[in-house]
């Protein structure tokens, strides 16, 4: 049987309309799932709506159940093996599922993405400098896609790779990778976000680049199309403070156009793995790590009515940042926080990219 805190905290983070940043806010104030669990209701009452349905045990213990079947565990965000790169993410998922050697991703990290139709050139680059980055005690990270990612598999199977899956853990996707995907469980790592079965919509990509430029030092593009899945994860990894690197390609080729435009708004141009290196390792990563998100003694903190009519009153359909909220109102963030999390639980508040909000 699941421990009763590992049960609390899965359910607290299926519940919906409570996303990464509500979790974390939630711990922070209350100390653990169970306690948070039983204040939604005066919280959301608060935020002038209903408060949300709470994942039955059952469920919690459903998933739990066919995790370990499928020889997978969860890790939580306050685990001490939850990888440190990843938790300085303000949306870092609260919990992850994993199944292979964790231990890949406390070593240095690096991201290789690139276009799904890659020509056959890149693909052979991907190989090689991924396989020279295995050979220097470096992970790659890459999200089991066609072409570029696959090949960047493959490279580093043998020096250790992380494929971070959009869908649940056992759902094969693309399906001509299922026999790589199981060759990265037994000698690499394989991590998923979503419950086991989920099957990956076009949501759910975006999810998984967070995880894969998050997990990073770095995040290497070897062939990308203008407005593709690829610059995504490049534009997570510049917001995460991370290095951006991309190798340059023919004008002549679209599939190069993504690279070269990267290029040119300043990411490291990489001709060989020593290009990498040199990126990365003056980084140091133990200090980054060490930053990583433990939660400590709740967080006391809560607003009077005034504040709670002030800051709801600053807030409308247009996203603001809430910096600009602790600025204008004149409280204090974590009364700020309070409130905004009140508001989210009563579904009132929608949360955007950049750290802004708005009233749904």
């Amino acid at each position: 049987m699941a421990d009763a805190a590992s049960i609390a905290r899965l359910r607290l983070i299926r519940t919906a309309s409570i996303g990464p940043v509500t979790y974390r806010q939630l711990i922070a104030r209350f100390g653990d799932a169970a306690a948070a669990i039983e204040a939604l209701p005066q919280l959301a009452a608060r935020g002038g709506g209903r408060s949300p349905v709470v994942a039955a045990v059952a469920v919690a213990e459903r998933e739990i159940a066919a995790a370990r079947k499928l020889g997978a565990r969860h890790l939580f965000i306050d685990d001490a093996d939850y990888p440190d790169l990843l938790a300085q993410l303000d949306d870092a998922p609260p919990a992850l599922m994993v199944r292979g050697d964790v231990a890949l991703l406390a070593r240095d990290t690096v991201a290789m993405v690139g276009a799904r139709n890659a020509s056959a050139a890149a693909c052979r680059f991907a190989r090689q400098i991924a396989a020279e980055l295995g050979r220097e005690g470096v992970t790659v990270v890459s999200g089991l896609a066609r072409g570029v990612d696959t090949a960047a598999h493959v490279g580093s199977i043998e020096g250790g790779t992380v494929g971070v899956i959009a869908g649940g853990i056992d759902v094969v996707y693309p399906p001509e990778n299922a026999e790589l995907q199981e060759r990265i469980a037994r000698e690499g790592l394989l991590v998923a976000e979503q419950p086991p079965g989920t099957e990956p919509r076009a949501r759910h990509f975006p999810y998984r680049n967070r995880i894969i430029a998050g997990a990073s030092l770095g995040t290497l593009v070897v062939e990308a199309a203008p407005r593709s899945g690829s610059l995504i994860t490049a534009r997570l990894a510049g917001e995460a403070g991370r290095e951006v690197m991309a190798v340059p390609g023919s004008p002549l080729d679209p599939r190069a156009q993504g690279c070269n435009g990267l290029i040119r708004e300043g990411a490291i141009l990489v001709q060989s793995a020593a290009d990498v290196l040199e990126a990365i390792r003056p980084i140091d990563a133990r200090s980054v790590r060490s930053r990583g998100v433990r939660f400590d003694a709740p967080v006391a903190a809560d607003a009077s009515d005034r504040e709670r009519r002030v800051i709801t009153g600053l807030l409308g359909p247009v996203p603001v940042a809430v910096d600009e909220l602790i600025r204008q109102s004149g409280a204090v963030p974590a009364v700020v926080q309070v409130v905004l999390l009140e508001l989210e639980l009563a579904a009132r508040l929608e949360r955007h990219a950049g750290g802004r909000v708005s009233l749904t």
